[in-house]
Protein backbone atom coordinates (compact mmCIF):
# COMPACT_ATOMS: atom_id res chain seq x y z
CA UNK A 1 0.00 0.00 0.00
CA UNK A 2 1.05 3.01 -0.78
CA UNK A 3 0.54 6.69 1.09
CA UNK A 4 1.19 10.43 1.15
CA UNK A 5 2.42 11.75 4.60
CA UNK A 6 1.65 16.12 4.90
CA UNK A 7 3.60 18.21 7.62
CA UNK A 8 1.77 21.12 7.71
CA UNK A 9 3.62 24.36 7.43
CA UNK A 10 3.95 26.28 11.14
CA UNK A 11 4.33 30.09 11.63
CA UNK A 12 4.81 32.01 14.82
CA UNK A 13 5.14 35.35 15.53
CA UNK A 14 8.85 36.64 16.89
CA UNK A 15 7.91 39.07 19.06
CA UNK A 16 11.82 40.42 18.49
CA UNK A 17 11.54 40.90 14.90
CA UNK A 18 7.73 41.50 15.21
CA UNK A 19 6.61 39.62 12.77
CA UNK A 20 5.39 36.41 11.95
CA UNK A 21 7.81 34.00 10.66
CA UNK A 22 7.55 30.08 8.93
CA UNK A 23 9.25 27.98 11.77
CA UNK A 24 8.18 24.48 10.21
CA UNK A 25 8.10 24.47 6.41
CA UNK A 26 5.78 22.11 4.60
CA UNK A 27 6.59 18.82 3.43
CA UNK A 28 5.10 15.57 1.42
CA UNK A 29 6.66 12.46 1.78
CA UNK A 30 5.47 9.04 -0.45
CA UNK A 31 5.46 5.63 1.35
CA UNK A 32 5.90 3.11 -0.83
CA UNK A 33 5.23 0.24 1.69
CA UNK A 34 3.62 0.60 4.70
CA UNK A 35 4.61 -2.50 6.20
CA UNK A 36 7.97 -1.47 8.20
CA UNK A 37 8.47 2.36 9.90
CA UNK A 38 8.82 5.11 7.91
CA UNK A 39 12.04 7.31 8.90
CA UNK A 40 11.99 11.04 8.19
CA UNK A 41 13.64 13.96 9.89
CA UNK A 42 11.28 14.34 12.47
CA UNK A 43 11.13 10.87 13.54
CA UNK A 44 10.09 7.33 12.69
CA UNK A 45 6.28 6.38 11.37
CA UNK A 46 5.42 2.93 12.76
CA UNK A 47 3.03 0.85 10.40
CA UNK A 48 -0.09 1.05 12.07
CA UNK A 49 -0.08 4.59 11.80
CA UNK A 50 0.54 4.08 8.03
CA UNK A 51 -2.49 1.80 7.78
CA UNK A 52 -5.11 4.75 9.50
CA UNK A 53 -7.78 5.73 7.24
CA UNK A 54 -7.39 8.94 5.23
CA UNK A 55 -7.41 12.32 6.65
CA UNK A 56 -6.14 10.65 9.56
CA UNK A 57 -3.64 12.93 11.83
CA UNK A 58 -0.24 10.58 12.68
CA UNK A 59 2.48 10.83 14.83
CA UNK A 60 6.23 9.83 14.64
CA UNK A 61 7.63 9.08 17.89
CA UNK A 62 8.67 12.28 18.10
CA UNK A 63 5.56 13.38 18.29
CA UNK A 64 5.61 14.96 15.12
CA UNK A 65 2.19 15.19 13.82
CA UNK A 66 1.07 14.33 10.14
CA UNK A 67 -1.77 13.98 7.76
CA UNK A 68 -1.79 10.94 6.15
CA UNK A 69 -3.84 9.92 2.75
CA UNK A 70 -3.55 7.61 -0.69
CA UNK A 71 -1.96 9.20 -3.56
CA UNK A 72 -4.06 10.01 -6.33
CA UNK A 73 -2.71 9.72 -9.97
CA UNK A 74 -0.86 13.36 -9.58
CA UNK A 75 1.15 12.07 -6.87
CA UNK A 76 2.02 8.93 -8.77
CA UNK A 77 3.33 11.10 -11.63
CA UNK A 78 5.62 13.57 -9.96
CA UNK A 79 7.23 10.46 -8.95
CA UNK A 80 8.38 9.56 -12.71
CA UNK A 81 11.61 9.19 -13.71
CA UNK A 82 11.78 12.09 -16.14
CA UNK A 83 14.47 12.67 -18.77
CA UNK A 84 15.43 16.23 -20.09
CA UNK A 85 13.11 18.56 -21.77
CA UNK A 86 9.90 16.65 -20.36
CA UNK A 87 6.90 18.77 -21.20
CA UNK A 88 5.86 20.61 -18.11
CA UNK A 89 1.88 20.31 -16.72
CA UNK A 90 1.21 23.66 -17.65
CA UNK A 91 1.61 22.66 -21.19
CA UNK A 92 -0.36 19.14 -21.15
CA UNK A 93 -3.13 20.95 -19.68
CA UNK A 94 -2.88 23.27 -22.38
CA UNK A 95 -3.22 20.74 -24.84
CA UNK A 96 -5.97 18.97 -23.28
CA UNK A 97 -8.18 21.70 -23.17
CA UNK A 98 -7.35 22.52 -26.40
CA UNK A 99 -8.11 19.60 -28.12
CA UNK A 100 -11.43 18.44 -26.02
CA UNK A 101 -9.85 14.78 -25.55
CA UNK A 102 -12.30 11.97 -24.19
CA UNK A 103 -12.70 9.06 -22.73
CA UNK A 104 -13.36 7.74 -26.32
CA UNK A 105 -10.56 9.35 -28.04
CA UNK A 106 -7.53 7.76 -29.34
CA UNK A 107 -4.44 9.45 -29.51
CA UNK A 108 -1.14 8.92 -30.69
CA UNK A 109 2.37 10.19 -29.08
CA UNK A 110 5.22 10.86 -31.13
CA UNK A 111 8.67 11.28 -29.02
CA UNK A 112 7.73 9.39 -25.53
CA UNK A 113 10.59 10.82 -24.08
CA UNK A 114 9.92 9.69 -20.70
CA UNK A 115 6.59 9.13 -20.82
CA UNK A 116 5.05 11.92 -19.03
CA UNK A 117 2.92 13.50 -21.34
CA UNK A 118 1.54 9.93 -23.08
CA UNK A 119 0.58 8.81 -19.70
CA UNK A 120 -1.34 12.13 -18.57
CA UNK A 121 -3.22 12.11 -21.72
CA UNK A 122 -4.17 8.17 -20.71
CA UNK A 123 -5.82 9.22 -17.96
CA UNK A 124 -8.56 10.70 -19.85
CA UNK A 125 -8.50 8.84 -23.50
CA UNK A 126 -9.67 5.62 -24.62
CA UNK A 127 -6.21 4.65 -25.93
CA UNK A 128 -2.85 6.25 -26.32
CA UNK A 129 0.16 4.90 -28.88
CA UNK A 130 2.88 6.43 -28.30
CA UNK A 131 6.51 6.39 -30.32
CA UNK A 132 10.09 6.29 -29.23
CA UNK A 133 13.25 5.39 -30.55
CA UNK A 134 16.16 5.21 -28.30
CA UNK A 135 16.96 2.11 -26.16
CA UNK A 136 17.29 4.01 -22.65
CA UNK A 137 14.52 5.79 -23.23
CA UNK A 138 12.48 2.96 -23.58
CA UNK A 139 13.38 1.11 -20.76
CA UNK A 140 12.23 3.99 -18.63
CA UNK A 141 9.63 4.42 -20.30
CA UNK A 142 8.22 1.29 -19.52
CA UNK A 143 9.41 1.55 -15.63
CA UNK A 144 7.32 4.70 -15.52
CA UNK A 145 3.76 3.03 -17.06
CA UNK A 146 4.45 -0.33 -14.73
CA UNK A 147 4.43 2.71 -11.73
CA UNK A 148 0.90 4.02 -12.91
CA UNK A 149 -1.04 0.89 -13.83
CA UNK A 150 -1.94 2.16 -16.97
CA UNK A 151 -3.36 -0.63 -19.16
CA UNK A 152 -4.39 1.98 -22.41
CA UNK A 153 -1.14 2.87 -23.61
CA UNK A 154 1.18 0.89 -26.35
CA UNK A 155 4.34 1.85 -26.57
CA UNK A 156 6.14 1.36 -30.54
CA UNK A 157 9.83 1.41 -30.60
CA UNK A 158 9.47 2.84 -34.42
CA UNK A 159 10.57 5.96 -36.34
CA UNK A 160 7.45 8.12 -36.93
CA UNK A 161 9.54 9.86 -39.70
CA UNK A 162 8.66 6.46 -41.51
CA UNK A 163 4.98 6.77 -40.63
CA UNK A 164 2.25 5.96 -38.16
CA UNK A 165 0.77 2.73 -37.73
CA UNK A 166 -3.14 3.91 -37.21
CA UNK A 167 -5.37 5.81 -38.65
CA UNK A 168 -8.42 8.49 -37.36
CA UNK A 169 -6.52 9.14 -34.27
CA UNK A 170 -8.46 12.43 -32.59
CA UNK A 171 -5.41 13.76 -31.76
CA UNK A 172 -1.53 13.33 -32.42
CA UNK A 173 1.10 14.83 -30.50
CA UNK A 174 4.81 15.39 -31.74
CA UNK A 175 7.90 16.16 -29.46
CA UNK A 176 10.63 15.74 -32.20
CA UNK A 177 13.84 16.98 -32.48
CA UNK A 178 12.39 17.61 -36.67
CA UNK A 179 8.73 17.66 -36.58
CA UNK A 180 8.60 19.06 -40.32
CA UNK A 181 9.09 15.47 -41.27
CA UNK A 182 6.63 14.12 -39.31
CA UNK A 183 3.77 16.32 -41.24
CA UNK A 184 2.57 14.33 -43.69
CA UNK A 185 2.44 11.54 -41.52
CA UNK A 186 0.46 13.09 -38.52
CA UNK A 187 -1.58 14.59 -41.55
CA UNK A 188 -2.85 10.64 -43.15
CA UNK A 189 -3.08 9.06 -39.13
CA UNK A 190 -5.37 11.89 -37.40
CA UNK A 191 -9.16 11.91 -38.94
CA UNK A 192 -10.88 15.00 -40.12
CA UNK A 193 -11.69 17.21 -37.46
CA UNK A 194 -9.02 15.79 -35.53
CA UNK A 195 -5.52 17.87 -33.95
CA UNK A 196 -2.04 17.97 -34.44
CA UNK A 197 -0.15 19.29 -31.62
CA UNK A 198 3.81 19.83 -31.87
CA UNK A 199 5.70 20.94 -29.05
CA UNK A 200 8.94 22.41 -29.73
CA UNK A 201 11.40 24.16 -27.42
CA UNK A 202 13.14 26.62 -29.84
CA UNK A 203 12.03 29.21 -32.51
CA UNK A 204 13.68 27.87 -35.91
CA UNK A 205 11.84 24.19 -35.19
CA UNK A 206 8.42 26.24 -34.86
CA UNK A 207 9.27 28.21 -38.30
CA UNK A 208 10.30 24.70 -39.90
CA UNK A 209 7.20 23.24 -38.75
CA UNK A 210 4.93 26.16 -39.39
CA UNK A 211 6.09 25.95 -43.03
CA UNK A 212 5.54 22.70 -43.84
CA UNK A 213 1.65 22.44 -42.19
CA UNK A 214 1.24 25.01 -44.58
CA UNK A 215 2.54 23.22 -47.68
CA UNK A 216 -0.14 20.39 -46.83
CA UNK A 217 -3.74 21.12 -48.51
CA UNK A 218 -5.47 19.11 -45.62
CA UNK A 219 -4.08 20.80 -42.79
CA UNK A 220 -5.19 24.24 -41.17
CA UNK A 221 -2.47 26.36 -39.07
CA UNK A 222 -4.11 27.16 -35.54
CA UNK A 223 -2.03 29.22 -33.53
CA UNK A 224 1.32 28.99 -32.25
CA UNK A 225 1.23 29.73 -28.53
CA UNK A 226 3.57 30.10 -24.78
CA UNK A 227 2.84 29.10 -21.71
CA UNK A 228 3.74 30.95 -19.14
CA UNK A 229 3.25 30.01 -15.20
CA UNK A 230 3.84 33.01 -12.76
CA UNK A 231 3.54 31.74 -8.79
CA UNK A 232 2.84 33.84 -6.08
CA UNK A 233 3.71 33.68 -2.48
CA UNK A 234 1.81 34.74 0.14
CA UNK A 235 2.88 36.08 4.22
CA UNK A 236 -0.29 37.39 5.62
CA UNK A 237 -1.16 40.84 3.07
CA UNK A 238 2.23 40.62 1.59
CA UNK A 239 1.51 39.89 -1.48
CA UNK A 240 4.04 39.39 -4.32
CA UNK A 241 4.84 37.42 -7.38
CA UNK A 242 7.88 34.91 -6.45
CA UNK A 243 11.15 35.51 -7.86
CA UNK A 244 11.52 32.26 -9.68
CA UNK A 245 9.06 31.39 -12.01
CA UNK A 246 8.01 28.50 -14.77
CA UNK A 247 8.73 30.94 -17.65
CA UNK A 248 9.70 29.62 -21.61
CA UNK A 249 9.26 25.20 -21.77
CA UNK A 250 8.27 25.11 -25.14
CA UNK A 251 6.03 26.23 -28.00
CA UNK A 252 2.94 24.44 -28.79
CA UNK A 253 1.44 24.82 -32.16
CA UNK A 254 -2.03 23.62 -32.77
CA UNK A 255 -2.81 22.41 -36.48
CA UNK A 256 -6.19 20.66 -37.46
CA UNK A 257 -6.51 18.49 -40.31
CA UNK A 258 -9.88 19.57 -42.20
CA UNK A 259 -10.24 17.73 -45.34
Amino acid sequence: MERILILREKKEFMPELDRTVTTVKSKQYFVKDTSKGFHTTFGVIQPAELQKPDGSVIKSDQGKEFILFSPQFIDKYKRLRKLPQTIPLKDIGFIIAETGINKDSVVLDAGAGSGALAASLARIAKKVATYEIRPDFVANIKENFASLGLENIELKEKNVYEGFDEQTADLVTLDLPEPWKAVEHAAKAVKVGGFIINYSPSVPQVMDFVAAVRKNQHLLLVKTVEQIERLWEFEDRRVRPKSISIGHSGFLTVVRRIT
